[in-house]
């Protein structure tokens, strides 16, 4: 047994209420939203420290890679990395968690948190969590209530037992969990003070949460088991099985086992939290200014009130003019203009486009793989343009293609390239080019990023047309 905290980050979901930042593609948690650091990274740099063991991640196959990546630029190596076939909600990947745990140590203390919310105070969080800690060891399934602000009408409520008290600094005792409210009844709880905010955080050893899922999910936590027993390694990563993850039904934890369980405790939080489920809340957790306003750089703004102008890309500048309450957000494929009153409409936005066949409403220009990234430029007929930057000492796969050739040229770093038997080292403002059907590999052996330009000619130019003879990061 060890006094630790585990640290388990939930890395699921789309996102889209951040639409046009956040996409199926790229979810808010890997996105810079407020500060430097991403909040997945925010997440995972809070929750360590002395009393804490190294986090456990569960995510898709998609994210794996930036998984990886976000954590060696924080230097946090990860206790493991799962990875769900699909997503089934929050019970199914905490109880498997807990099992993963559990095969170590049944009475690993686990903290369940999203990997998508601001809370600026690290240090009065991770004080809560030691608070916590005395009740969680006994036993009791924890939760974090936020102490409430306003008569918010987008969070789930917890409702105190009437000896509770909501400014306490040690667990309370739990009367039950309340949907999301009306704006009359929020006003209502808001006015008793006997109510917290359900922040989707919890503290309980695992143990404690496979025996209330035994209790009170036996039909999860019996497909989830299975999951686990097949699962296997892939590089740096776990698979839990995907036969046996077909069967395991979607719930939340909440659903599933906490509003069922009689062993239940609260733990209070009157610091700042967010889950940053709005542009309206990334606007109030920006700091707005005196005018009320949130401005990024390549933003402008003349005469605005209460409203929030930002650019992701230094190539598109917003301007707003006369506008008050009003969010702007500029990427360099999509704008979002919105009532800040609206705003929880922008995922039936997204579902509209995606109805429309439009491919801003899940994908970003800029693709995403282990070894870098790569944005199309330009799209033709038979050819493409490509802007790709590989990552130091990493490398493309061996390759070839059935209806295109390429051409390479350097603009940034040396290039080794291999082409059927011939290997050569490229630097800048040279070039090379690569016939269709030639075995080929792109790589980077130098410290720096490797940035070159490639335009592709061919009848089919579509991402699929690629045979893989060797990848060091086994995909297929």
């Amino acid at each position: 047994m060890t006094d630790l905290i585990y640290p388990v980050l939930l890395c699921g979901g789309a996102g889209t209420r951040l639409w046009p930042l956040s996409r199926k593609s790229y979810p808010k948690q890997f996105a810079r939203i407020i500060g430097p650091d991403s909040l997945f990274q925010q997440s995972a740099k809070r929750l360590s420290g002395p009393s804490f063991a190294a986090p456990t991640i569960v995510t898709g196959h998609d994210f794996r890679f930036v998984v990886v990546e976000q954590l060696a630029a924080c230097e946090i190596t990860p206790h493991a990395i799962l990875i769900e076939p699909e997503g089934r909600n929050t019970a199914p990947a905490a109880l498997a968690s807990a099992l993963v745990l559990a095969a170590d140590d049944p009475d690993a203390l686990m903290l369940l948190a999203p990997s998508d919310h601001v809370i600026p105070d690290d240090d009065a969080f991770r004080e809560a969590v030691l608070a916590a800690n005395p009740r969680a060891r006994a036993g009791d399934l924890v939760t974090f209530g936020i102490y409430p602000t306003r008569p918010e009408t987008g969070y789930g409520y917890l409702e105190l037992a009437a000896d509770a008290d909501a400014s306490a600094t040690v667990p309370q005792t739990l009367a039950g969990f309340v949907e999301k409210p009306d704006a009359e009844r929020a006003a209502a709880m808001l006015a008793s003070g006997r109510y917290l905010w359900n922040a989707g955080i919890f503290l309980f050893t695992a143990a404690s949460l496979i025996e209330a899922a035994r209790n009170h999910a036996p039909d999860i936590l019996e497909a989830v088991e299975r999951a686990v027993q097949g699962m296997t390694q892939d590089l740096a990563f776990t698979r839990l099985s995907e036969a046996a993850w077909q069967n395991v039904p979607a719930n939340s934890i909440d659903y599933a086992v906490m509003e069922r369980a009689t062993n239940l405790a609260v733990m209070p939080y009157a610091a700042s939290w967010s889950d940053l489920g709005s542009w309206d809340a990334v606007w109030q957790e920006s700091g707005p200014d005196h005018d009320g306003n949130v401005l990024s750089a390549n933003a402008l703004g003349m005469g605005c009130r209460n409203s929030l102008l930002r650019s992701e890309s230094p190539r598109v500048e917003v301007v707003g003019i006369g506008l008050e309450n009003t969010v702007v957000v500029a990427t360099g494929d999509a704008v979002l203009v919105a009532n800040k009153a609206d705003v929880q409409q922008v995922k039936d936005a997204v579902v509209a486009l995606q109805q429309r066949g439009a491919p801003q409403a899940e994908a970003f220009p800029v693709d995403r793989r282990p070894w870098g990234w790569f944005e199309s430029l330009v799209i033709g007929d038979r050819f493409q343009v490509k802007r790709i930057e590989v990552l130091p000492g990493a490398a493309l796969s061996l390759q070839s293609h059935h209806h295109r050739a390429e051409h390479w040229i350097v603009v940034e770093g040396t290039a080794r390239v291999t082409i059927d038997d011939t290997v050569q080292l490229l630097s800048e403002n040279q070039s090379v080019y690569i016939p269709l059907g030639a075995v080929h590999r792109l790589e980077n052996p130098g410290k720096v990023r490797l940035t070159l330009i490639e335009v592709q000619t061919g009848s089919y130019l579509g991402e699929d047309d690629i045979i893989r003879y060797e990848d060091r990061y086994a995909r297929e």
